[in-house]
């Protein structure tokens, strides 16, 4: 079992009835066997293929096993190069992530089902380095780069079958009509150099050919409409494909404690065509933008066999999660984005393939009530100084990375 995508199926059963304390307590115990970071194409595992394919990582350094040998080696050639780059003062960040090579990253994000905080991590890097993303073009790309790599959440396996596979390497030699690889990599050369000396596993289903893809279109669509000017973003390997167009009335929650507090009462008015609604979970509205977009199935849901919803929110959540949920929302409803202003009752429309979230409420009663939305007061004193005072008054919205807003590249040498 693999931490946290196996979790999540079994902690959602365990709240059905399905399985009681006593299993869940040994699912627990098998979760984390050994050091490392999850298992699956979590946040962790995301971010290490994008560093990797960047070229500000070596070969393999994504996928090994953290209690492996090769992972000691791995460390000790990093250290060598490390120092030959300290007395040689090259490369630096600036000569590797260059606009070539957040394509790759681009392209990999999509093929291996990745999470999608790893687009708001990506933004925010090559954002430091002056290279600006446009989502709709790594939108254009989900229609182009399949998925290729079946590792759970969105397929079947684990980060050590895909290590065992051929890692990285591998992947990036079946995703070469894809890539520029003639981008230079930190351990010298170019990616190119890394794809010629890809091992062939050929009893291996972890890595797919283009030909036989996992899925047909890439790991994250982004999604746009009234309730999303800015964008929002949806892992659709991972969604449920009956969920993919769907409309459905809106259960609005307010923040995540309100969620916590009602989620599972017994008097909420909810069914299973219903669209969970948490706002107030972005940026600058928790603060913080946690990991609490993968909205519980409310428990009486559950207990009738009820799997997935349409969920969507200003919030973030974990790689490692899964279901029809619906992210990132820009402008968040804390600085008075579209999502402030729907109500308990309003039909919402989720259209993937055409790329749409829209609040199916006429234009001019959406003016109306944006004109009279008022921030709700602050739950905690502003911050006077320090950290996250800086947060307050910079961070940018998810679609911008994050990042503050003072950090972004202005041309100065990084």
């Amino acid at each position: 079992m693999g931490a946290c995508t196996d979790c999540r199926r079994f902690w959602a059963q365990h709240r059905a009835g399905g399985i009681d304390a006593g299993e869940i307590d040994q699912i627990a115990g098998r979760l984390a066997p050994s050091i490392g970071t999850c298992g699956v194409m979590g946040t962790a595992s995301t971010m290490a293929c994008l560093i990797e394919v960047l070229g500000l990582s070596l070969p393999f350094s994504a996928t090994v096993p953290a209690n492996l040998a090769d992972r000691l080696r791995i460390a000790e050639a990093t250290g060598r190069r490390a120092a030959e780059m300290a007395v040689s003062g090259a490369p630096k960040p600036c000569d590797l992530i260059t606009a070539a090579s957040v394509h790759n990253a681009m392209v990999v994000l999509q093929a291996i089902g990745g999470s999608t905080n790893g687009l708001i991590h990506l933004v925010a890097i090559a954002g430091r380095a002056g290279v600006p993303i446009e989502l709709r073009t790594f939108d254009q790309l989900s229609r182009r780069v399949p998925v290729l790599l079946n590792i759970k959440p969105s397929g079947a396996h684990y980060m050590e079958d895909f290590h065992y596979a051929g890692g990285m390497p591998a992947l990036l030699r079946q995703l070469a009509p894809h890539l520029d690889a003639g981008v230079p990599v930190v351990g010298g050369g170019t990616l190119a150099d890394v794809i010629a000396e890809a091992e062939e596993i050929p009893t291996q289903d972890v890595i797919r050919p283009l030909a036989s893809p996992l899925s047909a279109e890439g790991a994250i669509a982004v999604l746009y409409g009234n309730l999303a000017p800015d964008s929002a973003v949806i892992k659709q390997s991972a969604a449920s494909p009956h969920l993919m167009r769907h409309t459905g009335r809106a259960v609005v929650f307010d923040s995540i404690e309100d969620l916590t507090r009602r989620i599972d009462s017994p008097d909420l008015d909810v069914r299973a065509e219903d669209v969970l609604v948490l706002r107030n979970a972005g940026p600058k509205g928790a603060p913080g933008m946690p990991e609490a977009g993968y909205l519980p199935i409310p428990v009486k849901l559950a207990r009738q066999g009820v799997r997935d919803m349409v969920r969507i929110s200003d919030a973030r959540m974990s790689g490692t999660a899964f279901g029809t949920v619906v992210l990132h929302i820009a402008p968040e409803a804390a600085v008075g984005g579209p999502l402030a202003i729907v109500r308990n009752g309003d039909r919402i429309l989720l259209d993937v393939e055409a790329r749409q979230l829209n609040l199916l409420v006429d234009a001019a009663e959406i003016e109306s009530r944006l004109a009279f939305w008022k921030a709700a007061p602050p739950r905690r004193q502003k911050p006077l100084r320090g950290y996250a005072k800086l947060f307050e008054d910079s961070v940018l919205q998810a679609n911008q990375g994050c990042d503050f807003d003072f950090l972004l590249d202005e041309g100065q040498d990084t």
